[in-house]
């Protein structure tokens, strides 16, 4: 029989299936959440080394989340309209890069660049925020949401792995291996977002509903308030996660906990979250998602009020990682629900990438206003208690968010 184009083309995409789609975008997750997540450990060997204060490491890494954020609506455009497929390359390729840098580097611009720049820019191309947009558009509806939670928990999954992992390597081999190490391994993204590639954006390919323009796309969301309660409840999200990502290990071993036991409570994190997350995946199709995010906000800013009234040691550090790790990135799923059902999937992870801008400025701020007051004050108590603050405030606005698709009169041409 005569092979045609067609065949061809049904032969590369049977492969395809949707099990083999989740499990390649939750490696992808895992992979590449997995160093960014465990760079605290490096701050102290890094910083006695080149005799740097925690400022420059915090700027460094500030840098990073602000560029993450400011990158994905542009990676997400691009993946929109081209296909998710050479921006992951792109991506992973700018990762591995940057975590080599950290490793030649000894200097703060060199820290700068690579932990910052090429690090943010490559976590905006290969990141789970893309993982998520790809399941959103190749997989059926009733698959969205399961696909969704376990993208999400393999980030934390990635965060439970990397963390005893990195401190292992910095205490047998040294940091500089350790970096070398997880440079290698992002290469693996490569071969792995063959899986999740997406046609390019087509108006044959796209429903008549979804066919809008960018700025159309644009304008409506953000003429939409939902749309601004969830960007602004997004803000706590980031300024929360990666303040504690970067800034706890070095607040506990101030107070005389262990660099492993630190590791351990990072990976509690990332352990629990994997619960959070396909608990959330699930219960969104089951409750109000806004009452779900609500929620989360509200455990995390007082699961911080708890943590920081009593004496650390070792068993409530644990347990602080635990009761954090069931809210931390369990955002993520109801938030992206949400941007889906509210715009459709033509745009989607342009939109959540905005949104995820909110995320990472919030990051910026937490990784930077803590390393900037643990400084001039020796102390991470002000921080602690903004985040505090943060909680609740988005734990109120997300209340009034309406759950429901956005009116269009007539569809807007692509």
């Amino acid at each position: 029989m005569a092979v045609t184009a067609d065949n061809l083309r049904t032969a590369k995409a049977s492969w395809r299936t949707p099990l083999v789609i989740i499990i390649c975008g939750c490696a992808i997750a895992l992979l590449s959440f997995g160093p960014r997540s465990s760079l605290g450990f490096f701050i102290q060997p890094m910083s006695k080394e080149f005799t740097w204060g925690r400022d420059v490491f915090g700027l460094a890494l500030a840098l990073q989340n602000l560029l993450w954020g400011l990158g994905q609506p542009i990676a997400g455009a691009i993946a929109d309209r081209f296909g998710v497929l050479r921006v992951m390359v792109v991506g992973a390729l700018l990762y591995a890069g940057g975590l080599l840098l950290m490793r030649y580097g000894a200097t703060p611009a060199s820290l700068d660049l690579g932990a910052g720049v090429l690090i943010g820019f490559g976590l905006s191309g290969c990141s789970f925020n893309l993982v998520l947009s790809a399941f959103s558009k190749l997989l059926p509806p009733e698959k969205r949401g399961i696909a969704l939670g376990a993208g999400t928990a393999a980030g934390s999954f990635g965060q439970f792995l990397f963390a005893p992992f990195g401190v292992a390597l910095i205490d047998n081999f040294g940091w500089q291996a350790a970096l070398t190490v997880f440079a290698l391994l992002m290469l693996l993204i490569v071969p792995l977002s063959l899986a999740l590639a997406t046609p390019p954006a087509t108006t044959e390919n796209v429903p008549a509903a979804d066919q809008q323009s960018f700025k159309t796309a644009l304008a409506e969301a953000f003429g939409h308030p939902s749309y601004v309660l969830l960007v602004l409840g997004f803000f706590t999200c980031g300024f929360q996660l990666a303040f504690i990502t970067v800034h706890l290990p070095a607040y506990l071993a101030d107070r005389g906990i262990s660099a492993q036991t630190g590791g351990w409570v990072i990976a509690a994190v990332g352990l629990f979250n994997i619960i959070g997350s396909l608990s959330v995946g699930v219960l969104q199709n089951k409750f109000p998602k806004r009452y779900i995010l609500s929620t989360l906000y509200f455990v995390r800013a007082m699961a911080i009020v708890a943590f920081i009234s009593f004496p650390i040691t070792p068993f409530s550090a644990i347990m602080f990682g635990a009761v954090t790790g069931l809210a931390w990135l369990s955002t993520v799923p109801p938030t992206s629900a949400l941007v889906a059902l509210m715009f459709g999937t033509r745009w989607f992870a342009t939109l959540y990438g905005f949104a995820f801008v909110s995320h990472q400025v919030g990051g910026f701020l937490g990784v930077w206003l803590g390393g900037v007051v643990f400084e001039s004050y020796g102390s991470y108590t002000p921080i602690w208690w903004l985040s505090v603050l943060f909680g609740v405030l988005s734990a109120l606005i997300n209340l009034p968010i309406v759950e429901a698709p956005v009116a269009r009169a007539v569809a807007q041409p692509a």
